[in-house]
């Protein structure tokens, strides 16, 4: 009998495999749950130490910690407290350059004692850089180096042979959390920080504001409410990709009406042509449905879906154009709920339109 045929481990049953990982998933919400019973003042001087640093958060520990290090780095840029990794073998051989005296250290290691770690505290302290523990215990080379040590306490791995790090690397990972989201409480981070730091993916779109989609107004087409149908069709053409509507002003520049080319088609299956050569006032959407500069797009588009309209106008705090949302540029945007509802059109159709809309209704 070969030796890979004597240690080939028994199959586990499917029931076996859900009761073992309900074991692991409970245990570690156990550690967890002891672990926030345990935190005191040192994780508010830890936060004291990150709110009040004048550089960067600089995030070390190696191996899985170092893994678990990068997340919790990610987690306190993003929410306002610049930050960046450094590795402690990297570190020794040159990388100790990227810490400066106003930078604050955040060492993740469970013994306090890992060698690439230890190796690197005697720049540290010899540079003044203030230094946050996250460890197993208080006494350790670690703890020792540290201004602040947070204390993950009496933890046992969920791994069945109790070795490979599992409920202490979910720990670490649950006070980086901690640390970073009470930290980005004091400083008042909100939506529109938030924005800031994740302009793309569904969270930048959600946090996004209208001027992020609009089409701005150089790119819109624009005329004076006092011309014909015909003159402004004529007249306010664009080189480009066109928007399905003309935003329309009065004398002074104001908002006054919005024609598209629904409003268009409509005279011309009607046999209404005559009327091209007439007031476009007469014809156009008056006081039309707008939305301010400086509006979430989320509002927009939730508008759009519930009015049915195309093309929604820009305006600032006066009431004058400033560009327009067309429904082609935000149809990624729109509720699923609105989507699922809307008919599938063949490919070779148009959907500009959502509905045949009434006279006057805006489009």
């Amino acid at each position: 009998m070969s030796m890979e045929a004597a240690t080939k481990p028994d199959p586990v049953s499917p029931f076996e495999q859900l009761r073992t990982a309900r074991e692991i998933i409970q245990q570690e919400s156990r550690s967890l749950a002891a672990l926030a019973g345990r935190l005191d003042s040192e994780f508010c001087r830890a936060v004291e130490f990150i709110h009040e640093c004048r550089g960067n958060v600089i995030v070390s520990g190696m191996g899985k910690a170092g893994l678990v290090g990068q997340k919790i780095m990610a987690t306190l840029a993003s929410t306002g407290t610049p930050s960046h990794c450094l590795h402690p073998a990297e570190a020794v051989h040159g990388d100790l350059g990227r810490v400066g005296r106003d930078d604050v250290m955040l060492i993740l290691s469970q013994s306090g004692e890992t060698e690439e770690v230890v190796r690197l505290l005697p720049s540290l302290v010899e540079f003044g850089v203030p230094i946050i523990a996250i460890t197993a215990g208080s006494d350790s080379t670690l703890c020792r180096a540290a201004a602040v040590t947070i204390e993950l306490g009496p933890i046992d791995e969920a791994c069945p042979l109790g070795l490979a790090p599992s409920t202490s690397t979910t720990a670490m990972l649950a006070l980086g959390d901690a640390l970073a989201l009470v930290v980005s409480r004091l400083r008042g981070f909100g939506r529109e920080d938030f924005a800031r730091f994740h302009p793309a993916g569904s969270l930048g779109r959600k946090l996004a504001k209208v001027e992020d989609h609009m089409r701005p107004l150089q790119h819109c087409r624009v005329a004076s409410d006092d011309r014909t149908v015909r003159e402004v069709i004529i007249g306010a053409s664009l080189p480009g990709r066109r928007t399905g509507a003309t935003m329309l002003t009065d004398e002074r520049g104001k908002l006054s009406g919005i024609f598209t080319d629904s409003d268009l088609a409509r005279l011309l299956e009607r046999r209404r042509e005559p009327e091209l050569d007439g007031p476009i006032a007469d014809v156009m959407t008056a006081d039309p449905l707008t939305i301010c500069l400086g509006s979430k797009m989320t509002g927009a588009v939730e508008l759009m879906a519930e009015r049915k309209i195309s093309e929604l106008p820009v305006v600032d705090a006066k009431g004058w154009p400033v560009g327009l949302i067309d429904i082609t540029d935000v149809v990624g945007l729109l509720p699923k709920e609105a989507a699922a509802c809307e008919p599938a059109l063949p490919p070779t159709l148009s959907c500009r339109v959502f509905h045949e809309p009434e006279e006057g209704e805006q489009t």
